[in-house]
């Protein structure tokens, strides 16, 4: 009997290690390395587990979270960081329950899990929180800003030495994500595929954020992308894409997308979720589970509202509406071809409407204003904008809201560039204003 006591005492822990997970999370390593892991433990803190605690995986950029519900049961959730492309290979091979991505899915992607669910459905895509691709120089470089065009020519080799760009620091070092990166593939779809450009040879590549942002900040010479919350203490540079200003990555401009390089954060969910899963979507989705986005240095959903500064730019119609009213930290946006609202928007309307309800606003102090991109036909940027902002307004008083008035803006005001079809999509907004 000793002998067998002994065996099982030995075996214990082997069937623990053995015991299969309740929660499997691959994919990005921007969500992955921090976020996921504090989001997780928000849940199992919500539901009144207890004994939480993180261990790092026998791979880098893997961790293991295990606990005892409130009912004494284990739980165990993996969680593997090596890119977003691997969040959706896992769910296809059915080695991980939910994929999370700091890009959205493609094409190709959605064709391949077909048999998961439609994932771009409102039920499967969820944006859990916002994030600015930050470009990223030496503390003491001297350079402010770029535009869309330099960053292309810089990350692609045609632009060389800092002097080609106005300062002086001699030949220039270029610093990426790896391509299984969110990171990388929003930065190539923003930055280098509108330019017809391919990232340099001489890159130096990372699956980490968080080395490849220490390189840079060390390197005098050195220029990098990383997510906004991976910054730490590298010099961030303003961006302008077409005709609108240089933009830093201010919370509030990545909250609206107006910054160039914003990015969705995504949970990808099959439609029969496993109900762990379905549970953190949700718990992330709530003042909570924003609140660990917000701590995690992204930009969390939660709608405020903020001044906005008169510039002398702006058409006088606005110019009133800044100077009475303050704008909601949220963009309205559609469906590519389609008057309908997509994924983050049909969230968005029930997050405005019980801001408005808890600020007592639901009656008539609400402006809509529809932006959208040049037309041939006069007069039809116009309409089109009304006609979104109409769109909206008919979603939010099916919960209560009473608008004070809709108004279309045409293609006044870009935030992106015309020139392009994602900055044309961009271009077509709804801003909230309260008075």
């Amino acid at each position: 009997m000793p002998r067998f006591l002994a065996l099982l005492l030995y075996l214990f822990p082997l069937l623990a290690l053995a015991e299969p997970a309740q929660l499997r999370i691959q994919g990005s390593n921007t969500i992955g390395a921090g976020l996921a892991p504090a989001l997780v433990q928000g849940l199992l803190r919500a539901q009144g587990a207890m004994a939480i605690e993180q261990t790092p995986g026998a791979v880098a950029n893997e961790s293991e979270i295990r606990a005892r519900d409130s009912q004494g049961h284990p739980v165990r959730i993996t969680i593997a960081a090596h890119g977003s492309s691997t969040g959706f290979t896992a769910l296809a091979s059915g080695e991980a329950d939910l994929a999370a991505a700091s890009r959205s899915i493609s094409d190709d992607e959605a064709q391949r899990l077909r048999s998961l669910g439609n994932l771009r459905s409102s039920r499967s895509e969820h944006v859990i929180g916002l994030d600015g691709v930050a470009v990223i120089v030496h503390p003491d470089n001297p350079l402010a800003q770029l535009t869309i065009t330099q960053l292309a020519q810089v990350f692609s080799g045609q632009v060389q030495r800092w002097e080609q760009l106005g300062v002086p620091g001699g030949a220039i070092r270029l610093y990426a994500r790896d391509d299984r990166s969110g990171t990388f593939e929003t930065f190539k779809a923003l930055v280098l595929d509108p330019h017809h450009s391919e990232l340099a040879a001489q890159v130096q590549r990372f699956e980490s954020s968080e080395t490849l942002a220490e390189r840079v900040r060390a390197d005098r010479q050195g220029i990098g992308f990383s997510s906004l919350a991976t910054v730490h203490g590298a010099k961030v540079l303003a961006i302008a894409e077409g005709d609108a200003p240089a933009m830093l990555p201010r919370r509030a401009l990545v909250a609206s997308e107006d910054y160039p390089l914003t990015r969705r954060l995504y949970f990808y969910l099959p439609t029969n979720p496993r109900p762990l899963a379905q549970a953190l979507v949700e718990f992330t989705q709530g003042p909570a589970g924003q609140a660990i986005v917000a701590d995690q240095g992204f930009v969390s959903q939660q709608v405020k509202a903020l001044p906005v500064p008169i510039q002398a730019n702006m058409p006088p119609r606005y110019q009133a509406l800044a100077g009475e009213a303050q704008r909601l930290t949220v963009n309205f946006r559609f469906q590519e071809g389609s008057a309908s609202l997509d994924s983050k928007a049909q969230r968005d309307v029930q997050r405005v409407a019980d801001y408005l309800r808890q600020a007592g606003k639901l009656q008539r102090k609400v402006v809509l204003v529809g932006f959208g991109d040049p037309k041939d036909t006069p007069g039809r940027a116009a309409l089109l904008s009304r006609l979104r902002a109409m769109a909206v307004r008919r979603e939010l008083a099916r919960d209560g809201v009473e608008t004070r008035e809709v108004t279309g803006m045409g293609d006044e005001l870009p935030v992106a560039d015309n020139d392009v079809e994602q900055g044309r999509l961009r271009n077509r907004r709804v801003e909230v204003w309260v008075y």
